[in-house]
């Protein structure tokens, strides 16, 4: 959907969240300035007059602007206009961040590659691997069977990848249940509104599970850039290869560690750590003396390759492999190895002595979902039994996680109550919700070794939180070095709900500089429920009528009356009529554009914190339409307004959502 900024039109929703107000008043202003020199701007004016943007001006040469745009757009005598201006400065900034190598140690090359739109040139290798997988996994599927196989040695999957189809399936495979698919528009021919809502939905769900999606939008997936869309599903399998790598799957990776101190250590590792630790734990039965620490030059003489099969599947071992001098020989004789043990392969031999990390992670995924080589244990692991509370507080860490990473901080998450401990995460994110907030002058970058550095960032974490009006009593920056799960959540609860009222806050002009509440949102989702003539009424949050979801569903009808097929709406009346409410709300939100990271069983059991979000969010879409498409509802935005200019800036998270933290 269309929205407007400044009287200047963004068509892309994505393209509109990757800014604030601030910063588009900022690239407005430049953009006119640019404009009014010549009376027209085209791409081929850009690197000369963009020397005084931030980031690209200065990290980038003039020589180095034009060398990329030369070899991004094919005319560059294009007229630009301002949504073209923000996605080549969107371009151009990744391309100097690559430059420069920021995030490097804190990003694998799985989450790296899509954020970066350097790499115009895409590995083959990668690709007939990625296709192999989703012939694999996908061609079976009812909708997608005509179209497959893809061939890999030709550009098929960009083309069927155009309608948003297959990555929502993929999706699926990689998260069960992720997106509904009743969600998904799965006509023979879509037209242009119809494919932008399944890339909407995709993204938006991409984020959800955990990929890195800044800098990519349902244009470029329409356009057809393969390092852009071959990077959104090398994350996807990704996820779903290493899916296997979690104490509560697999309780068998209890047998890698000894004492249960060890055990929560482990259980707080990403999963590639997790699968090296396994890679180590049986390459210490053999007589390879080395370890293995990453998936690239450790692995690319192909001899611990053979050591791990040998262990794993010695009846398939063939003496040569340990023998042969020669690696690409040796890399051949491993692949034979596993093909006997009936793994796929993902990769070439040449893939292996070339050290491609993408593949050599998938490889070793593979070998361990097929064959893990660990024992049951005899008993079962404490750590793994959760009470019901300590479940959602699991869910809460998972949606605070996947939100933090979709904001583009540098540093990616794998662990919330672990990554933030050193306060430069929080640090980051805080910068990205109201930037210029954070003293960057005081904090201390990581890798921090003396213990008082990290209280010192965290200690402004704390600080920057009050200065904000958080619920911070009895808080102090030790307690997150420490690890307070209590106090973590309830902080990444207070600035996730920050960064939504600011967000309504600029986006509505009728708000008048007053401060957005909870009970606004409520009061305002009530209001657009009621002008479609229907009776049902949301008292709170927490108001447990809301486990059958129906008032969402007609929240998401009068905001977009096309959005709900009402022929798939259930009653909400059983456990299992509630799932499919549930999932169908979170997809279909998320296909008109809203970006969430809840679950259905945070509908289903009402979760306050999470329906406030899930509000928050579609009435933030709602905000972001043109003006023209809400003039329906004229009379009772006013209502709204009208109750803005009299409430208070104070809020309910105090009487009411800091029951549900504590």
């Amino acid at each position: 959907m269309a929205g407007s900024y400044f009287g200047v039109l963004v068509s892309d929703p994505w393209l509109q969240n990757q800014f604030t107000q601030v910063e588009l008043r900022s690239l407005k202003s430049h953009f006119l300035t640019m404009r009014r020199e010549t009376g027209s701007l085209t791409l081929g004016d850009l690197p000369s007059r963009m020397s005084k943007l931030k980031n690209v001006g200065e990290n980038l040469s003039e020589e180095e602007r034009s060398a990329f745009l030369h070899d991004s757009y094919q005319n560059l005598g294009d007229e630009v206009d301002f949504e073209l201006f923000l996605r080549v400065y969107l371009n151009l900034q990744a391309h100097a961040t690559s430059r420069m190598g920021k995030g490097a140690k804190n990003s694998s090359a799985f989450l790296k590659s899509p954020t970066s739109t350097l790499l115009h040139t895409i590995s083959e290798s990668e690709k007939a691997s990625y296709v192999g997988h989703i012939n694999n996994y996908l061609g079976e599927d009812s909708f997608l069977k005509k179209f497959l196989p893809i061939d890999p040695t030709t550009n098929d999957l960009f083309e069927i990848a155009k309608d948003g189809v297959l990555i929502c399936k993929l999706i699926n495979v990689a998260v069960p249940g992720t997106i509904d698919e009743r969600a998904i528009n799965t006509k023979t021919a879509l037209n242009p509104w119809e494919r932008n809502e399944n890339h909407t939905l995709c993204l938006n769900s991409a984020k959800a599970i955990g990929c890195t999606v800044v800098n990519i939008g349902t244009q470029d997936f329409i356009e057809g850039r393969r390092h852009l869309v071959l990077g959104v599903i090398s994350q996807i399998i990704k996820i779903q290869l290493l899916a296997d790598l979690d104490l509560k799957k697999t309780p068998q990776l209890v047998e890698l560690v000894g004492d249960n101190q060890d055990v929560e250590e482990l259980m707080n590792l990403p999963p590639e750590k997790i699968l090296l630790r396994w890679m180590n734990f049986h390459l210490k039965k053999t007589e390879y003396k080395k370890i293995v620490t990453n998936f690239s030059s450790d692995v690319k003489d192909g001899e611990a390759y053979a050591y791990l099969l040998n262990v794993l599947a010695p009846e398939h071992s063939n003496p040569s492999t340990l023998v042969v001098r020669d690696h690409l020989k040796r890399a051949t004789l491993v692949l034979e190895h596993a093909d006997r043990m009936g793994c796929k392969r993902y990769l070439t031999a040449k893939d292996i002595v070339e050290g491609s990390p993408n593949l050599n992670l998938a490889f070793v995924a593979h070998i361990f979902q097929h064959r893990n080589g660990l024992s049951t244990p005899e008993k079962p692991v404490s750590f793994l039994e959760i009470s019901p509370d300590e479940a959602q507080v699991t869910r809460e860490e998972s949606a605070f996680r996947f939100w933090i990473n979709s904001l583009g901080v540098a540093t990616y998450i794998n662990n919330v109550f672990e990554d933030v401990r050193n306060g430069w995460v929080l640090l980051e994110a805080l910068d990205k919700v109201s930037p210029g907030i954070v003293n960057w002058k005081i904090a201390n970058k990581p890798p921090i070794k003396m213990p008082f550095k990290k209280v010192e960032n965290c200690n402004q974490v704390v600080k920057i939180g009050k200065q904000l009006k958080f619920s911070l009593v009895n808080i102090a920056g030790n307690d997150i070095v420490q690890g307070n799960k209590k106090l973590i959540l309830a902080y990444l609860w207070q600035l996730m709900r920050f960064n939504m009222l600011q967000l309504l806050k600029y986006l509505r002009s009728y708000s008048l500089g007053k401060e957005f509440t909870d009970s606004d949102i409520l009061d305002w989702a009530n209001t657009k429920v009621k002008s479609t003539g229907s009776n049902t009424c949301m008292k709170s949050f927490k108001d447990k009528s809301l486990s059958d979801g129906i008032f969402f569903l007609e929240l998401l009808s009068a905001v977009q009356p096309r959005i709900v097929n009402w022929r798939l709406v259930t009653k909400g009346q059983t456990d299992e009529e509630k799932q499919m409410n549930a999932t169908y709300i979170i997809s279909i939100a998320r296909k008109i554009g809203c970006s969430i990271f809840l679950l259905p069983e945070d509908i289903i059991e009402v979760n306050q914190k999470m329906m406030l979000t899930l509000t928050a969010s579609i009435m933030y879409w709602f905000f972001k339409q043109p003006t023209e498409d809400q003039r329906s509802c004229v009379s009772s935005d006013s209502d709204i307004g009208n109750q803005l200019e009299t409430s208070s800036t104070s809020t309910t998270y105090d009487t009411e959502s800091e029951s549900s933290t504590d």
